[in-house]
């Protein structure tokens, strides 16, 4: 397995780089190959439907009846499944696609080739990690609106399901145990107050399960209001709750008491490839630990230099771990009460809505709402997180979110970050759905470059906001030493949070769960500045080759216009840009 696996990776990293050179290459028009290529992902989309691992864009329910099967039998098929398309995939003639399937070949096979790995280091053994869990994840249903009476009798055929789902996962968790392929135990500790929210519950109305029947739609009859009501907190009581009890017992007198020590993933089975696939999963490179590292250790040295201009802006006096200290004690830089940061997180959005017509062309419908974390995740939960239609504000523990890094997270999460991005993508015609699947390189880096672009727009008005953004541009660019750091060079919990407590502005409280999040899933914190790495350095090329013709909303519509895909794909893209005169995609955008 470990050879055929490195072969899929050397093949797959191959593939990125050399497909990226050929993406803007002159090839035929729509032929016979398109067709080949459009039955295989066709058909394995619909497949990967019907095994409920992506949701399915063209149903307008919107809830599950069921849950997913993720029984040991029902993973090896899937691995065989997507070897098979992996085979077909290989005997396509690339270079006789059109140029919009040569990029959807290069977006797809890439993909295969993470969904393929992810099954063959039986990731499916280990469904938690610091940030979040299956058990959490369970929740989203229940905060999602209900209209219509089939939602609601759909979403308690699930609810019944759960008992089977949950023994599902802590057999796979269980077979993960005996094998050392955990999360480490120290990023366990607390995290088993997400299950407690559900078993402390007084009563099955008390649960966020029930929140869905707490307000129903008016046009319902309310006896059968009472009826759904009525069967929900039987269904809760019977299914839900009891799940959760056994889960509870299994994580505190099982699961997390011999969870392994190590923190690294390279002290996992097979830990080295298996670190270097979580580096191509989330960078879409294949880039060394050792070279990754090195490029943390300069970029950080190059944003120490532009905080220390800062911070003489203020005029305070004194050294960087002073200002740091004043920053994180000084109470004016903090909110008092949740609404005040959730009203400045919408503040800062709305003074991004008077700039977006100088740097955009191209605006999404959907719009998006600004709203607090929920309290059952929000202690271990980033500082905020977006996507479509919503930007959440983390509120809990107040003294650690500062003020003055809200106009930056809220461009990263917000517009024109995630919430912007992410519709954008969403809303070009005629793409196949495998194509809305979330590249974190790509996601990730686009929201960091916003960050940046945040002073070119003017949106930061006082030095410490800059600041702020800096801070944050360190933050990620320190994923990139810590990471690597942890998994590949023997470093401990302590000298990754040491780290950060350096060479960044983050509260304690952040500090603590982001390191555990890094520490428990590997790979993923170095998408972010690699990515923005990578949007940066195009722009460059672009601004450099096109000089007075290079139109900065065009360069922008043209990178999220492409969506989501693998970082070598982007940058090919960009060149394609450049030989075409830095024209719009849109060009009947005024």
């Amino acid at each position: 397995m470990e050879k055929k696996f490195n072969a899929a990776i050397v093949g797959a990293c191959m593939l990125l780089c050399l497909g990226a050179a050929n993406a803007a290459a002159p090839v035929a028009k729509a032929g016979p190959v398109d067709a080949q290529f459009k039955a295989i992902y066709t058909q394995e989309w619909k497949w990967r439907i019907s095994q409920k691992q992506e949701e399915d864009e063209d149903d307008d329910n919107g809830v599950s009846a069921t849950l997913p099967r993720i029984d040991l039998a029902t993973q090896k098929q899937r691995l065989a499944y997507w070897q098979g398309v992996m085979k077909k995939l290989d005997g396509i003639a690339q270079d006789k696609l059109s140029p919009e399937e040569r990029i959807n070949y290069q977006v797809y096979k890439a993909q295969i080739a993470a969904l393929i790995a992810n099954q063959q280091y039986r990731e499916y053994e280990k469904p938690l990690n610091a940030d979040s869990a299956f058990w959490s994840n369970m929740t989203s249903d229940a905060r999602r609106p209900m209209t219509t009476e089939k939602q609601y009798k759909d979403y308690l055929t699930q609810l019944a399901d759960v008992p089977r789902y949950f023994n599902e996962e802590i057999v796979n968790m269980r077979a993960g145990l005996a094998r050392g392929f955990t999360p480490p135990k120290v990023t366990l500790v607390g995290r088993d107050s997400s299950i407690t929210s559900v078993t402390d519950a007084k009563s099955p109305q008390d649960t966020v399960f029930y929140t869905p029947f707490k307000k129903m739609p008016a046009t319902m009859p309310a006896a059968r209001q009472e009826e759904l009501r009525a069967r929900a907190a039987k269904t809760i009581a019977a299914s839900v709750l009891p799940s959760y009890q056994t889960l509870l017992k299994f994580m505190r007198e099982e699961y997390v008491p011999k969870a392994r020590e190590e923190l690294a993933a390279e002290s996992l089975p097979d830990g080295k490839a298996y670190y270097q696939s979580k580096i191509l999963e989330f960078t879409t490179t294949s880039m060394s630990a050792d070279q990754i590292h090195q490029i943390g250790v300069a970029e950080m040295a190059k944003i120490r230099a532009e905080m220390l201009d800062v911070i003489k802006q203020t005029g305070f006096e004194g050294d960087l771990p002073a200002f740091l200290q004043f920053l994180r004690t000084d109470s004016r830089f903090y909110a008092k009460t949740p609404e005040e940061l959730l009203m400045r997180s919408a503040w800062v959005a709305k003074k991004f809505d008077a700039k977006v017509a100088q740097y955009f062309g191209y605006l999404p419908r959907r719009r998006f709402a600004v709203i607090p974390v929920p309290d059952d995740q929000a202690p271990f939960y980033t500082s905020g997180r977006g996507g479509p239609g919503v930007y959440l504000v983390n509120t809990y523990n107040l003294p650690s979110r500062a003020l003055y890094s809200m106009p930056a997270l809220t461009l990263h999460e917000s517009a024109p970050g995630h919430a912007f991005q992410m519709p954008v993508a969403m809303e070009q015609k005629g793409r196949p759905p495998f194509r809305n699947a979330y590249i974190s390189a790509y996601g990730e880096g686009w929201a960091l470059y916003t960050e940046r672009l945040g002073a070119e727009m003017g949106m930061y008005e006082t030095p410490y906001e800059v600041f702020g953004m800096l801070s944050y541009q360190a933050w990620r660019a320190s994923r990139l030493v810590v990471d690597t750091g942890v998994h590949s060079k023997g470093w401990t919990r302590k000298q990754a949070q040491d780290y950060l407590h350096a060479n960044t502005a983050l509260s304690e409280h952040e500090i603590e769960t982001e390191v555990d999040r890094y520490i428990s899933w590997p790979g993923q914190a170095l998408s972010y500045y690699l990515g923005e790495m990578s949007i940066i350095n195009a722009r460059k090329k672009a601004e450099q080759a096109l000089g007075s013709k290079f139109d900065i909303r065009a360069f922008h519509d043209t990178v999220l216009q492409l969506g989501s895909v693998p970082l070598p794909v982007l940058e090919a893209r960009i060149d394609l840009f450049i030989a075409e005169g830095g024209k719009s995609p849109y060009p009947n955008l005024d």
